[in-house]
């Protein structure tokens, strides 16, 4: 009888993976508060659970419940899987149990990241989410032993772009549970904000990010970090053209919009004379393709053709706000690659900085146009490592997909420190090849010296852009970072929602601050 009884209650209580609305007001609702807890799997016992020690401290205050009703409201937590509980504290009105795996996931070889980490930021994330469905405005969150990535965890996977819809989804605020890591959290959470920066600059609409409100909306957001660490300068076209950016103006002349070229600096080091780290972002703010015009089927995610310069300069702002001991410049080329009686056309020949003549078959290969002028102008900083990011080409996505950024470097020691940081971060590079083949294939030109596209049209699409872009680089640390396959989102990271990603913001900021410790 006591259990028939029992059951009942935990039918009432419980929902596993499932949304509900209470009949409570939205007004009262919105004064209660969530929490989320983890569970791992117990080694070896099929079936059994381990409480983090938050979770064990909660089940403590709720007299053992929490553990009485996860043994018999159904199969144990697996990895990624939820359920919620209701009525259990007074304080707490929804508690979300997640499963985190198993307890000794570590570094995994064959999947290039943390997998704890990874497990935590999936498993948090999800939690948050139930919640946030739920209307509840405020959630306490369980460290789970890492709680730098449980806070990313929490702040990636709230984050959705509602800003030009007029129902919005709630906006939920959340702090550590059951943890004294409030360092890491902290840490975590700006980590997570720095990438939902570029998020943002992807998403919105062209209309509203031009080059001009971009560099501005940057400016605002390093306004808060600027005592005397922070300069930026906005140059106008008088300046590109003082500086002979021909192959940047090439790109810009078809549009209505003035393009801008960003550079920030952020002197963190205290050392003034300590060579900076340079971050260059392609940053076309919508690409039409030009002359040579993109099929018109998903040409509006082209305003996400600038998140090579959201990445870098979301990376240069968390940077800031962590008050990293590293200088770092950033340069973002900014404009529209737009058809019009002004517009570059295809065969025309324009001049690079480095007074390189091109050959511009293809008006829709421009990202690597305006890399080349920033590359060689970032080139006089006398940098330590350049590392370029940029949305280039869909033969990385067709490539590598989703799972990872595309690297092609110069220089094995760089390649390092981004792999490194990216399996910490969990958002992953992998190195791509950058032959004497590939090179061969862009100084092949029948009008200049080189050609804005490879003899063999699609082949190696990828791989001489990079050849392309190494033509303006003579630094021995350099890097180019293709993520046009990492782009978006549909569902392949659990804690993004579908939508533009701001990847790789969390292992640009995290190959920084690994910098302070090699000199």
């Amino acid at each position: 009888m006591t259990m028939l009884l029992l059951r009942r209650v935990v039918q009432t209580a419980v929902r596993t993976n499932q949304r509900r609305t209470f009949s409570s007001s939205r007004t009262h609702l919105n004064h209660r508060k969530g929490l989320v807890l983890g569970v791992f799997e117990k080694e070896g016992e099929e079936g059994s659970l381990h409480l983090t020690e938050a979770a064990a401290g909660f089940d403590q205050t709720v007299s053992g419940k929490l553990s009485d009703l996860l043994k018999i409201s159904g199969p144990a937590l697996t990895k990624g899987k939820s359920r919620i509980f209701y009525g259990i504290h007074k304080d707490f009105p929804c508690v979300a149990v997640v499963g985190l795996g198993k307890n000794n996931a570590e570094v995994c070889g064959a999947e290039n990241w943390d997998t704890s980490k990874e497990n935590i930021r999936q498993a948090v994330s999800a939690g948050c989410r139930l919640l946030q469905d739920l209307e509840v405005n405020h959630l306490e969150v369980d460290g789970c032993g890492d709680a730098q990535s449980a806070a990313e965890g929490a702040a990636l996977g709230l984050y959705y772009y509602d800003q030009l819809k007029s129902k919005k989804k709630t906006k939920v605020t959340t702090q550590l549970h059951g943890s004294a890591d409030s360092v890491g959290w902290e840490k975590g959470v700006v980590y997570a904000e720095g990438q939902n920066l570029a998020r943002l600059l992807m998403e919105a609409p062209a209309n509203h990010i031009t080059p001009t409100a971009f560099a501005n909306t940057i400016e605002e957001k390093l306004a808060a970090h600027a005592a005397g660490r922070v300069t930026i300068h906005k140059r106008s076209q008088t300046w590109i053209e003082e500086q002979q950016m021909g192959a940047f103006l090439s790109v810009s002349r078809g549009s209505e919009e003035p393009p801008v070229f960003l550079e920030l600096h952020y002197n963190g080091s205290p050392d003034s004379t300590q060579a900076p780290l340079l971050l260059v972002g392609k940053g076309i703010t919508f690409d039409s393709g030009g002359i040579s015009l993109k099929p018109s089927s998903s040409m509006d995610e082209m305003r996400a053709d600038m998140g090579g310069a959201a990445t870098v300069c979301a990376s240069i702002v968390t940077a800031a706000a962590l008050k990293l001991p590293v200088n770092i410049i950033g340069l973002a080329p900014l404009c529209e690659n737009m058809p019009s009686g002004k517009a570059t056309k295809p065969g025309d020949v324009v001049t690079a900085k480095n007074g390189k003549t091109i050959q511009v078959d293809n008006t829709d290969a421009e990202g690597r146009l305006v890399l080349a002028d920033a590359l060689c102008y970032g080139h006089s900083f006398n940098p330590r490592a350049i590392v370029n990011v940029a949305t280039l080409t869909g033969a990385m996505d067709v490539a590598l997909g989703s799972a990872a950024t595309g690297v092609f470097t110069n220089s094995d020691w760089l390649w390092e420190q981004l792999h490194k940081a990216s399996v910490v971060t969990g958002d992953r590079v992998w190195r791509m090849p950058l032959f004497q083949h590939y090179t061969r294939q862009v100084t092949d030109s029948q009008l200049a010296d080189l050609n804005n596209v490879g003899k063999y049209s699609r082949s190696g699409g990828a791989c001489t852009a990079a050849a392309f872009l190494r033509e303006f680089v003579t630094a021995p640390h350099w890097a180019h970072l293709d993520i046009a396959g990492v782009m978006s989102n549909k569902d392949e990271v659990p804690y993004l929602r579908k939508g533009m990603s701001g990847r790789p913001t969390r292992t640009l900021v995290e190959f920084a601050a690994g910098l302070v410790h090699h000199g």
